[in-house]
């Protein structure tokens, strides 16, 4: 008889390996894409127009991690949860931009910092999806 419980090491270690592949699907969609735009000459400036320059960017980064996670066989819930997470840290920040309390880099830095560890509660919240998923 064969047990299907991964032990404790196992199962965190395909959590940290999803996290590992989840920043590096994020970071392949964010500079894939933005070099096909970059290509195309739809690039936009971060400190001129710094809303529409991050929603492209965490809508890049989306595509790749959505991409990977589908392949990986995760369901559209949690891929769409993860998708929010780029999005999310800006909710707070867009009001301190246009009230003029930080600037477009600062929006760019902080966002980013943040999507981290909303990543890794996202996962948390179904940690057994990303402790026990086969990859």
């Amino acid at each position: 008889m064969t047990s299907t419980t991964a032990k404790p090491g196992r199962r965190w270690g395909r959590f940290a390996l999803h996290y590992v592949e989840m920043i590096i699907a994020m970071f392949a969609g964010m500079f894939g894409l933005g070099m096909l735009q970059s290509a195309l000459g739809l690039e936009l400036s971060h400190t001129a127009q710094p809303e529409l320059s991050y929603l492209l960017m965490a809508f890049n980064m989306s595509v790749g991690m959505a991409v990977w996670m589908r392949i990986r066989g995760h369901g559209w819930a949690p891929t769409l949860e993860m998708c929010a997470v780029m999005f999310a840290p800006v909710v707070p920040l867009y009001p301190m931009l246009w009230l003029g309390i930080i600037d477009g880099g600062t929006l760019m830095m902080v966002a980013h910092v943040a999507m981290f560890p909303l990543m890794l509660v996202a996962m948390l919240r179904r940690l057994d999806e990303y402790a026990g998923h086969a990859h």
